[in-house]
């Protein structure tokens, strides 16, 4: 799978959590697990010994055309049956912190968008990683002049797996890890102190729980990107993590390693771009300086073409629309 950039640290009392990017990798990457964890009953129906397709461009292309405005965490796989049937799996993650009235009809409309398209059955499966406890939309559909419509469809609460922590802890499902993640790093905003304690928790269990180098390499990745912390104390973690892993004679030390070196990599880009911006523009005003970090994400060429041949106002504009 292709390294993404993890967000960098700041110096800020608190630290911007990121959910949405380590679930849609995890379900890349687990999504077996994921089914079985959270959806046993669809994990079920489905014959593993053939390979699930992942249908990411085809489920863009869906969900622009659905024309619903803002989307999540949504990812489409293709599986094989039981019974030998294909089926298409649509998988909804909802990470917000408050109920959002339109969720269950867009569950409804991309349905049907993926139903239209493949002329398939589709299971529509929604994982709501918010803080309300009694938010949870489970239908939509009307009814006039005697036709009905609707969807009826599953949802994992993850609030609900606080009361199965324990569970969560023996369990050797890797997507447990990426659960326990997202529940510690939600209970934890605004306490980064509190915030690396639970890392450290969950990262340390990462090699006591007897999962593969290759497991233990990529879920540090996930939790790590999730739960972010700020720039000192993401410093002292992984100062414990690198003393850990020595005492122990652990060989995972190379994954820290290669993400501090990708860290100063990218900490030298982003001088790199500060200084064509002062080129261009002069001083950096809260404006330009917004439009850094965007930039990280681009190529060299990319990005050196965009500020040479970029007004302040272009660029100003395209950061705005999220096309930078």
């Amino acid at each position: 799978m292709t390294e993404v950039d993890r967000p960098q640290a700041t110096d800020s009392s608190t630290a911007q959590a990121e959910y949405d990017s380590p679930w849609k990798e995890a379900l890349e990457v687990y999504f077996e697990p994921f089914l079985a964890l959270l959806f046993p009953a669809v994990h079920e129906l489905i014959d593993w010994s053939r390979p699930y397709e992942s249908l990411e461009q085809e489920f863009q292309q869906l969900a622009k055309d659905a024309e619903v405005g803002k989307r999540f965490t949504d990812k489409l796989f293709k599986v094989w049956r039981q019974d030998g049937e294909a089926a298409w799996v649509l998988v909804h993650i909802e990470v917000q912190s408050q109920e959002e009235t339109g969720f269950a009809e867009r569950m409804f409309i991309y349905n049907y968008r993926c139903f239209d398209r493949y002329r398939q059955p589709v299971v529509s499966l929604a994982v709501l990683g918010d803080d309300r406890a009694s938010w949870r939309p489970q239908f939509y559909g009307y009814a006039l002049g005697g036709c009905r419509m609707g969807l009826e469809f599953p949802i994992a609460k993850l609030l609900d797996y606080e009361a199965q922590w324990q569970q969560l802890e023996e369990s050797r499902n890797p997507f447990a890890v990426m659960v326990m993640a997202h529940l510690k790093t939600k209970a934890t905003a605004g306490e980064p102190q509190q915030r690396k304690q639970w890392k450290w928790v969950l990262v340390r269990r990462l090699f006591e729980q007897g999962y593969s180098r290759d497991d233990v390499v990529e879920l540090f990745r996930l939790v790590d990107w999730m739960m972010g912390l700020p720039k000192a104390l993401e410093q002292e973690f992984r100062a414990e993590l690198r003393q850990y892993q020595e005492e122990r004679q652990m060989p995972y030390i190379t994954s820290v390693e290669r993400l501090a070196k990708e860290e100063g990599v990218t900490e030298e880009r982003q001088q790199v771009i500060q200084n064509l911006l002062r080129m261009r523009f002069g001083a950096l005003d809260e404006a330009l300086t917004a439009i850094v970090e965007p930039l990280l994400n681009l190529p060299a060429e990319e990005y050196t073409r965009l500020l040479l041949e970029s007004s302040r106002e272009e660029l100003i504009a395209r950061l705005s629309a999220g096309n930078l």
